[in-house]
């Protein structure tokens, strides 16, 4: 599958309305299809439907956080390999410590700018796709 004529799908979850618009943005730039989920109940919803390349992860939302939803979806044995790259405000250790515990591939501390998003995509892209 050659990377670039094919729509690369990417699911973004996170709860504030602003980041999932401008990350939607960004990666429509990008050329990518998007689909965005507000907490990790919807995106759990979404996954099985729209069967993502790649998604980005918000840590902290209300009801189920970020590493719960990343957990549950890598549990899941057809999403175990879908690229999970973890969204949070805080940069610390102990969190990327944590996102990498629950299966995420990689951190991007926000606010994340359209060539960080992009370049994610990418890096995670080229891999998945490669696996088809």
């Amino acid at each position: 599958m050659n990377t670039t004529g094919s729509t690369f799908k990417v699911l973004v979850i996170d709860d504030s309305n602003t980041i999932r618009r401008s990350a939607e943005i960004f990666l429509k730039q990008g050329g990518h299809q998007v689909t965005l989920a507000e907490d990790g109940f919807d995106a759990l919803a979404k996954v099985n439907d729209y069967q993502p390349h790649l998604i980005f992860c918000d840590i902290l939302m209300p009801r189920l956080d970020g590493y719960q939803t990343c957990a549950i979806i890598k549990r899941n044995a057809r999403f175990s390999g879908v690229p999970v790259v973890m969204l949070s405000s805080k940069d610390g250790v102990f969190d990327k410590a944590r996102g990498r515990m629950v299966g995420a591939q990689d951190y991007l501390t926000k606010p994340f700018t359209k060539d960080q998003l992009l370049q994610a995509v990418q890096q995670f892209g080229a891999a998945t796709q490669g696996e088809n």
